[in-house]
């Protein structure tokens, strides 16, 4: 038992390891997020494509997306946590196209970021049962959905109302897919692997953590 004890520990330990290093050579900059190289769209269908790559090509946009929907299956009603991210970040864009200024974006992106994959690593406890906890953590996630957003608003500064509109349409449509994929393989993983599911999810919430620290550490360098 205890030869088996060990080597568990040593197996979460090269995971975390690999995690790690996986996170550090793909990581990028959060400045480099525009689908068209910084062009601003100007027709519906660049906007469309613009919106639907942002928050992909983004690192720590896409990361906080996965987690929000992998979070969600961890939370009573916890499809209500994604859906209110995503409208909160169509809220966010709103706000930078009427050239109001957050303080901050890139560091509460960041840390936004590390606190969702550090909620996947925690283990599931009544807290997470509980309906309370889903409306404070879904109110967390609109504060972090309008700082995404206010983020994906920088790609469409002094475009016309026709690609704005599409890019709002690409990027909600997108951040829906992604999450709602992600909410529906944690479910998948947990009725087919069930104790191992627990783990893949913490192993996940490291290497979203991982981003986040990344990208913090990139706010403050930039």
């Amino acid at each position: 038992m205890r030869f088996s004890s060990i080597k568990h520990q040593l197996r979460l330990k090269a995971s975390i390891i690999l995690t790690v290093l996986t996170v550090l050579i793909i990581a990028q900059p959060a400045t480099a997020h525009h689908p068209f190289g910084g062009k601003t769209p100007s027709n519906f269908f660049e906007g469309f494509l613009s919106g639907l790559g942002h928050p992909i090509i983004g690192l720590d946009h896409f990361a906080f997306i996965l987690a929000v929907g992998l979070l969600g299956t961890k939370f009573k009603q916890g499809f209500l946590i994604p859906i209110t991210f995503v409208m909160a970040t169509m809220i966010g864009t709103g706000i930078h196209l009427q050239a109001i200024n957050l303080p901050y974006p890139e560091i509460i992106i960041a840390t936004s970021v590390i606190v969702f994959g550090g909620l996947l690593v925690k283990e599931k406890d009544d807290y997470f049962s509980s309906s309370i906890s889903t409306v404070i953590i879904a109110t967390i996630a609109i504060i972090a959905g309008i700082f995404h957003g206010y983020a994906y608003g920088e790609a469409v500064i002094g475009a016309e109302m026709n690609p704005i509109i599409a890019y709002l349409a690409g990027f909600g449509i997108i951040q829906l897919l992604c999450a709602f994929s992600a909410f529906g393989s944690a479910i998948f993983l947990s009725k087919q692997f069930q104790n191992k599911a627990a783990f893949i999810l913490r192993m996940i919430g490291l290497a979203i953590s991982g981003i986040g620290f990344i990208f913090f550490a990139f706010a403050f360098g930039g």
